[in-house]
C-alpha cells in the first residue's frame, strides 16, 4: 500500500502541477467513485479495529498460538488495519488530485475559447 499512497501523493502533485487535466463529466465520476470507497472505508473501520484485539478463540494450543498472530495479521506494518488507513488517506490524495485536474481543465478550457472569435 505504501506504493499507493506514494503514487497517489505524485497524482496529486502532477494535478497540481498543471500536468494533466479531467473535464467535468469524468472528474465527477471519479470524484463518485473516490468519495463511496472512502465513505465505506469511513463507516468500516471502527468495526473492522476489533480485528486489532486479541479474539477469544479458547485456551487450546492452538488457539494460544493464533490470537497474537490474528493481531499481527490485522496491525503490524502491512496488516490489514494499517493498510486501510493508507488506502484511506491516498483516497483522500486522489480526490484532492482530481479536483485540481478538473481546476486544469478549465483553466485550459477558456484559454483555448479566448483563442477562437465568431465571425
Amino acid at each position: 500500500m505504501g506504493a499507493m499512497a506514494g503514487e497517489m501523493i505524485g497524482f496529486k502533485q502532477a494535478a497540481a502541477n498543471g500536468s494533466f487535466s479531467v473535464n467535468e463529466t469524468g472528474g465527477k465520476a471519479l470524484l463518485t467513485a473516490i468519495r463511496e470507497m472512502a465513505h465505506w472505508v469511513d463507516s468500516n473501520l471502527a468495526d473492522l479495529s476489533s480485528l486489532g484485539k486479541q479474539q477469544p478463540l479458547g485456551s487450546s494450543k492452538g488457539a494460544d498460538l493464533m490470537k497474537p498472530y490474528m493481531v499481527n495479521v490485522a496491525t503490524d506494518d502491512k496488516g490489514f488495519i494499517t493498510q486501510l488507513v493508507e488506502f484511506r488517506k491516498a483516497l483522500s490524495d486522489a480526490e484532492e488530485g482530481v479536483v485540481a485536474a478538473m481546476k486544469n481543465y478549465k483553466s485550459t478550457d477558456l484559454g483555448i475559447q479566448g483563442n477562437f472569435r465568431a465571425v
